[in-house]
């Protein structure tokens, strides 16, 4: 698999819905506004909006009224959302036969067969695109992003892919398999996490700071971007405002969980983490940014104590 490197130049001008302006969705919709593309946006609360609004969006009243046009993206919290917003909201009843919807959100395998049934009954076409990337990389259109479907529905969306990310990963015709990648990435993003937050409780306890350890170790070892993103959270303990908040990779793990549970494939971590994950929410850190992981470990060696 060949990553597909986009080329920023500006392309045909399309009409293109996007729903769901949180934290990635505002500058990915920023993003195909500063493309000249024509775009119509939703969001439950209306602050996110107006920016985009002042930019030069046109804020729909109702998720229906920004499905009207060619393309329609979405970037929604959970299966919740995307049941409540997509599938009850009206959205795929207003969608032209022919448009395309672009699935941004991490969600289930269930609830991914289930549009995947919902979008051919209507004639419209499903792309499954999750990404990775925080906000400030959505923000500047850097993200990775990896994508399934129709091929011809693919291809129609290719552009303004482009835009959105500085790699566009292609995993052929069935959507499940960038939904599962998306979830498999995120599971991995945790287990980093978990094993830092267990490390420098460690090397803290005799001695060593946080910050001293994770230079070294993402200064050789573990050079990459989560280990040095996630890393300089943790030895600042800058865990707000989140990137990524704990409730979202909760919701995550459990979505491996249960992909996993499916197919009969043991995951013995995933099960660790998630139970990290929820003694972090227990103690209302919830939202706090997930590499928070650390105050459960730390909180656990009883270090404050010490």
């Amino acid at each position: 698999m060949r990553p597909v490197r986009p080329c920023r130049q500006r392309n045909q001008a399309m009409r293109i819905g996007f729903i769901g302006l949180g934290a990635m969705g505002a500058g990915m919709a920023a993003q195909l506004l500063a493309a000249g593309h024509e775009v119509t946006v939703w969001n439950r609360s209306p602050e996110a909006a107006k920016a985009l609004e002042a930019k030069g969006a046109r804020v729909a009243a109702t998720p229906a009224d920004a499905a009207r046009g060619e393309v329609v993206h979405s970037m929604l919290a959970n299966d919740a959302a995307v049941r409540e917003v997509i599938e009850n909201g009206g959205v795929l009843d207003a969608m032209p036969r022919g448009s395309v919807h672009v699935n941004h959100a991490t969600i289930s395998i269930a609830l991914a067969q289930e549009l995947i049934a919902a979008h051919a009954e209507r004639g419209i076409g499903y792309v499954a695109a999750p990404v990775f990337g925080r906000p400030e990389v959505a923000a500047a259109g850097n993200l990775n992003i990896v994508v399934s479907g129709d091929p011809a529905a693919v291809q129609r969306v290719q552009p303004l892919l482009d835009t959105l990310g500085q790699k566009v990963w292609p995993l052929g015709d069935d959507p499940i398999r960038a939904h599962i990648l998306k979830i498999a990435g995120n599971f991995m993003i945790a287990t980093a996490i978990e094993s830092m937050a267990e490390a420098s409780a460690l090397t803290r306890s005799y001695g060593v700071s946080a910050g001293d350890f994770l230079e070294v170790m993402t200064g050789s070892l573990f050079a990459s971007p989560i280990f040095k993103t996630y890393g300089g959270l943790i030895a600042e303990e800058r865990y707000a405002p989140a990137g990524f908040k704990m409730s979202l990779g909760f919701k995550d793990v459990g979505l491996a969980r249960s992909a996993a549970e499916a197919k009969r494939v043991p995951m013995p971590f995933a099960s660790v983490v998630h139970d990290n994950l929820l003694e972090a929410m227990a103690a209302g850190d919830g939202d706090l940014d997930w590499s928070a992981l650390a105050r459960v470990a730390a909180g656990r060696a009883h270090l404050k104590d010490r």
